[in-house]
């Protein structure tokens, strides 16, 4: 059963919030739907947020509504992992509940609940279906940071799924970050060949080029630049791989939803034109 959690009229069409009970982690998710105005059905964009974020933070940050509105698109922000008291956490903000990875956990104690890879990619798209004016043969994913690893790694891994990705400050290699190692171990295990799976330079290495162009905008003031996100490693892994990458690096911007305020209207007629083309 969905319950609506809030409805707000926005740009002519609704902004809500919605409650379920998941099969794939094993407890209640709460995600925001933006419905453009019309009938529909709509092409739908996901956008999957960052660590310590919830749905409400692109849902009221990023700025999406006007542009989709008028492009006639669906943009659905899930949350970032499983919640709840009984759901394994840790003391880290980078690891447990709002650190999801976009993962299948298979250690204990995560993998009871921590399945956000089925949920998005399966799980969520079932009930969209079932219950929004949503043209699910039309999909495209996006995301900030963890979320930029979660949308470029679940766009390789599903091609034929989502016409197009794009990121902002994305972990593009997380077998090669603290953060992504830390996580990894946790969920996966010891095992790192287990990681690749997860791990956009490793996937475009290994699947060659799948779209006809990859966005990401990579604020160069960001404090994560360095050492967690690397986007020169998938740039030179996309350019081994023949993979078309417009990787835009802007001086000034940091690691916070500014940049996704500033760069947003890009993405959106970036996926737009090949949703609706």
């Amino acid at each position: 059963m969905l319950e609506t959690v809030a409805e707000q009229k926005a740009f002519g069409g609704t902004q809500g919030v919605y409650r379920h009970s998941a099969n794939s982690t094993a407890c209640t998710m709460e995600f925001s739907v933006f419905t453009p105005p019309g009938e529909g059905p709509f092409a739908v964009l996901w956008y999957l947020s960052g660590l310590t974020c919830t749905q409400e933070n692109a849902t009221t940050k990023a700025g999406f509504q006007r542009m989709a509105a008028e492009l006639g698109i669906m943009v659905i922000c899930p949350d970032t992992s499983p919640r709840g008291a009984g759901v394994a956490d840790d003391d880290g903000y980078d690891l447990g509940q709002g650190a999801g990875f976009y993962v299948n956990a298979t250690e204990a104690p995560w993998a009871a609940h921590y399945r956000m890879d089925d949920y998005v990619s399966h799980e969520m798209p079932e009930l969209i279906a079932k219950h929004f004016p949503a043209d699910i043969a039309r999909q495209s994913i996006t995301g900030h940071s963890m979320g930029g690893h979660g949308a470029l790694t679940m766009a390789f891994r599903n091609p034929v799924r989502y016409r197009s990705v794009s990121a902002f400050a994305p972990i593009v290699a997380p077998t090669q970050c603290p953060w992504g190692e830390k996580a990894f171990g946790a969920y996966l295990g010891s095992d790192r060949s287990a990681w690749r799976a997860y791990d956009a330079c490793e996937l475009v290495r290994d699947r060659g080029a799948q779209f006809d162009d990859i966005l990401i905008d990579q604020g160069l003031a960001d404090n994560f630049l360095e050492d967690q996100l690397k986007p020169g490693l998938f740039e030179k892994a996309c350019a081994a791989a023949g993979q078309s990458l417009t990787l835009r690096r802007h001086a000034g911007y940091d690691h916070s939803y500014y940049l996704m305020a500033t760069f947003m209207g890009d993405h959106l007629r970036f996926h737009a034109a090949r949703l609706n083309g």
